[in-house]
């Protein structure tokens, strides 16, 4: 099993573990919200007539980390990255580690299973799940959770404490910049002794709450899903995109309403059957589906605006090298841009800034995050190494960041990280 936030091409499919994102995310005050889609824009996308283009077309400032390499912080890929207090906090799902490294990749600590004591009376395997950021008398403390309970640790890896699941305190929450809303994930209404769940919620304070897009919780039971609902923050206050399982609909986030900003229309053969939620004969074969149809994007992830440029990834269950799934969408010219076919050039050092086309961390992971005007994406050493060769001998100059790691560093070593500032 793997994080939430990097459900990105698995199933959904462990009750358990989805309830225990759900801990006491219950609200007593709330209602069914209605999506605003007065300001609804179509955008017709042919991914397949993406263009590429040199990296500095795109990107102001390339930026390649490093990630430190010793015995106690070796791991095997960045599965989610997050940027708490100027570090880097990381999931590692080869190694079901949570890792900690300085903005410029010196190690500061590790979280995993073998640093958790066992109580004497458990005689089960800890095995962690994922994690999350969560905020505790002004401070940031990282939770692990495992299928019993949540182990709670400070920037520096020291265990503070442990809390089972069904005293945690830890809801899905994303604080917008006016500082009275809350927009949280698998949102609960308690009326009584009913309970209507609901993919989001926004939160206000002193206001009712209100619940968008209401589901069963019995469908991971009856049914097989691929992807997740999930928002995305692209740097604008008081704004997210939310996209939802199954849909090519951009909604927009604000204090006041969800609304419906972009309504994506993708070719035939790459869009999901109109009835596919509500037509009995795609329960629990789904996957089945997916595998008869590979070009068909089953979930859009890494959803950015970042000026005029909109930033989408697909997903669909094949590999096919030649099917473009990661582009940019420039809202006033139409023109669109494949993201894997940016071609390096002296900004990047002549390096790739994603290993797309290649290896697979870039087709599985996309960008990690956009904060603070850059976006974060990664790929191995093995990778930057075969990059490397394919320059021959030609001579390039690099920071002197990446000439240390070339010369101390090789294929096994830790991923490198990429800092990219996206042009407006």
């Amino acid at each position: 099993m793997i994080s939430f936030i990097d459900l990105c091409i698995f199933k959904i499919k462990p009750l358990s573990l989805f309830s225990a994102f759900l801990v006491l995310s219950f609200n007593t005050l709330g209602q069914q919200g209605i999506v605003d889609s007065s300001g609804m824009v179509t955008l017709r996308i042919d991914p397949q007539t993406a263009r590429g283009a040199n990296v500095s077309q795109f990107f102001d400032e390339v930026k390649f980390i490093p990630i430190e390499t010793t015995k106690e912080s070796l791991f095997g890929g960045i599965s989610d990255l997050k940027i708490l207090k100027n570090q880097f906090v990381l999931f590692d799902h080869d190694t079901k580690a949570v890792l900690i490294f300085t903005k410029e990749g010196k190690f500061k600590g590790r979280i995993d299973a073998s640093k958790i004591p066992k109580d004497d009376a458990d005689k089960t395997k800890t095995e962690l799940y994922g994690y999350r950021i969560v905020e505790e008398n002004k401070d940031s403390l990282i939770a692990i959770y495992s299928s019993k309970y949540y182990f709670c640790f400070d920037l520096n890896g020291k265990q503070i404490k442990k809390v089972s699941h069904k005293d945690a305190r830890f809801n899905m929450d994303y604080n917008l910049a006016d500082k009275e809303t809350t927009v949280r994930r698998s949102y609960i209404e308690r009326k009584g002794k009913d309970s209507t769940y609901y993919e989001l919620g926004i939160l206000r304070k002193n206001k009712d709450s209100v619940g968008y897009f209401p589901f069963s919780i019995k469908r991971y039971q009856t049914d097989d899903f691929w992807g997740a609902p999930n928002f995305y923050d692209y740097g604008v206050p008081n704004e997210m995109f939310f996209v939802n399982i199954y849909s090519y609909n951009l909604y927009k986030i604000t204090p006041s309403k969800l609304s419906l900003a972009y309504r994506i229309i993708f070719p035939a053969n790459n869009s999901l059957p109109g009835d596919f939620m509500t037509n009995p004969v795609y329960v629990k074969k789904r996957g089945e589906y997916f595998r008869n149809n590979q070009k068909v994007f089953y979930s859009m992830n890494n959803t950015y605006l970042v000026g005029d440029h909109l930033y989408l990834q697909m997903r669909s269950w094949g590999w096919d090298k030649e099917l473009k799934k990661a582009i940019v969408y420039h809202l006033k010219t139409s023109e669109i841009t494949s993201l894997q076919d940016l071609q390096p050039d002296s900004l990047s050092s002549f390096l790739p800034v994603t290993d797309a086309g290649a290896f697979h961390d870039f087709a599985n992971k996309g960008f990690h995050l956009y904060k603070d005007d850059y976006f974060y994406t990664s790929y191995s050493s093995l990778a930057m190494f075969s990059f490397k060769e394919q320059l021959g001998n030609k001579e390039i100059k690099f920071s002197p960041e990446m000439q240390q790691y070339f010369k101390t560093q090789d294929r096994k070593s830790n991923p490198v990280i990429i800092q990219l500032k996206p042009k407006h």
